[in-house]
């Protein structure tokens, strides 16, 4: 596995500290600037990469520590985070990154992740048994193939980190796929999975008998022609690892309410984006949203304004923006969404999560007032509910999970009036709630109590309907 070491701390890491952590190895190993200047490298005199110290990220956001490294690891925010990631080529290169980052919280106070791994000794690196990065080699990939970039990963939770999202592009812009590697231990949070889904990219897990298979699916899968790929059947078809199907860790009574919305804007210079987000923050967990950023962990505080800022900037160079947000630590929630300019106006495409452990009842009671504020202040196209039997802290396991159960579908005004009235409430079975203006209302599905899975044929008639209407 990868040795990741990552420092927290309550001071910044200032260039003099930084350099006397490099200095671990000696004043024989270089140095370089590399991701344009987002990183540092630590390598060989004759090229072998050892390890890369990302630019250090301010936390100010209240359990992002806990929320990706368990309890066990405890640092307060305000809070700095330094990741140190040493190769798997050189023996030696993950005692160096516990060096490095012991040296940092030696000088700075805090402390480390995993809490055993710093330490300040100065640690020999021979090079033996490591090679230069071959061309087009980015930092923290572990095997570089035609087919693939495979990063070996030992963390509790596999977020959506910059280094990761940075990788994924330049992955798939080469035409690899990119492949995550993990014990079975290991989580996705909400965003990573997100990240990975539709995208030439896997999850693959390493179970305790050595065997591969999908963290997501479950497939069997082996080494072949420089990627992992899934084993076939003799009849071609595609085997389930035991691992994945094998009963997961109890979590009887944890549950996932899981909301799919769109709101479409029309692009004014006035428009203040991320209150369709706050709004279902407000009503369902009765706080707003803790904090955002654009990768995990999470580290600035909640403002619409500044990530408003942010998304002009990116549509003045054409490009969508993706950011994460999260809740305050006792009461878990977590999102992804993605902004985007479209013919038809600023779109917002939001994924939220909110989690409630065993004794607590989701408020499937609210999900009309919530419809009916998105509707008429928020303007929403569409929102989806699931409700589904999973973890509460939001993470996915690789283990087979139940499937969501649908809950309820909205429709916002103009897709009703883009649809017709009369079709909108035409389908069987199903008698929509009007919400807002008589003249150009909302309509809210109901479609079950996220118990029964006969809610999934409503969806699909829902689905159908409105497929014959345009």
């Amino acid at each position: 596995m990868t040795h990741d070491v990552v420092a927290l701390t309550p001071k910044a890491p200032d260039n003099q500290t930084l350099l006397a952590g490099l200095y671990a190895g000696g004043p024989s190993l270089r140095v370089d600037s590399v991701s344009e200047g987002a990183a540092i490298q630590l390598h060989t005199s004759d090229g072998v990469p050892l390890l890369t110290v990302e630019v250090p990220i301010l936390i100010q956001v209240p359990g992002e520590v806990s929320r990706l490294f368990g309890e066990g690891v405890r640092a307060e925010a305000p809070m700095w985070w330094t990741e140190v990631r040493a190769t798997t080529a050189v023996k030696a290169a993950g005692q160096l990154a516990g060096s490095v980052a012991g040296r940092l919280t030696a000088v700075l106070g805090g402390t480390t992740w995993p809490p055993t791994a710093a330490h300040t000794e100065v640690v020999t690196v021979s090079s033996q048994g490591g090679e230069p990065p071959a061309p087009g080699h980015r930092p923290g990939v572990d095997i570089l193939t035609d087919r693939a970039a495979v990063v070996f990963q030992d963390r509790p939770t596999v977020a959506a980190t910059t280094s990761l999202t940075d990788l994924l592009q330049s992955t798939v812009a080469s035409g690899r796929e990119l492949q995550i590697v993990t014990p079975p231990s290991t989580h996705l949070t909400l965003p990573a999975r997100t990240l990975l889904t539709g995208l030439p990219a896997r999850w693959v897990v390493r179970d305790t008998e050595g065997c591969f298979y999908d963290g997501l699916t479950g497939v069997v899968l082996h080494w072949h022609d420089g990627h992992f790929t899934p084993t076939a059947t003799t009849d071609n078809g595609a085997r389930l690892a035991d691992s994945f199907t094998a009963p997961a860790p109890d979590t009887k009574g944890e549950r996932q309410l899981l909301l799919t919305i769109r709101t479409t804007h029309p692009a004014d210079e006035n428009l203040l984006l991320g209150g369709a987000l706050e709004a279902c923050w407000q009503i369902l967990t009765g706080t707003p949203p803790a904090g955002w950023s654009t990768a995990e962990p999470v580290n600035l505080p909640w403002s619409a304004r500044q990530l408003t800022e942010l998304a002009r900037t990116h549509a003045q160079k054409a490009t969508p923006t993706w950011l994460v947000a999260v809740g305050a630590p006792d009461r878990p929630a977590i999102t992804a969404f993605r902004i985007t300019h479209t013919p038809a106006g600023v779109e917002e495409h939001i994924t939220l999560a909110v989690g409630y452990p065993a004794g607590q009842t989701p408020p499937l009671g609210v999900l009309p007032e919530l419809a009916e504020t998105l509707a008429t202040r928020h303007r929403l196209t569409s929102m989806l509910t699931h409700l589904r039997l999973a973890r509460a802290d939001l993470t996915t396991p690789p283990h087979h999970e139940p499937p969501p159960i649908p809950v309820s579908f909205t429709l916002g005004p103009d897709a009703v009036q883009s649809l017709g009235h009369t079709v909108a409430e035409s389908a069987p079975g199903i008698r929509p709630r009007r919400l807002g203006a008589t003249a150009r209302p909302a309509l809210h599905y109901p479609l079950g109590d996220g118990a029964d899975p006969a809610a999934w044929q409503l969806l699909k008639r829902l689905n159908e309907l409105f497929q014959r209407g345009h």
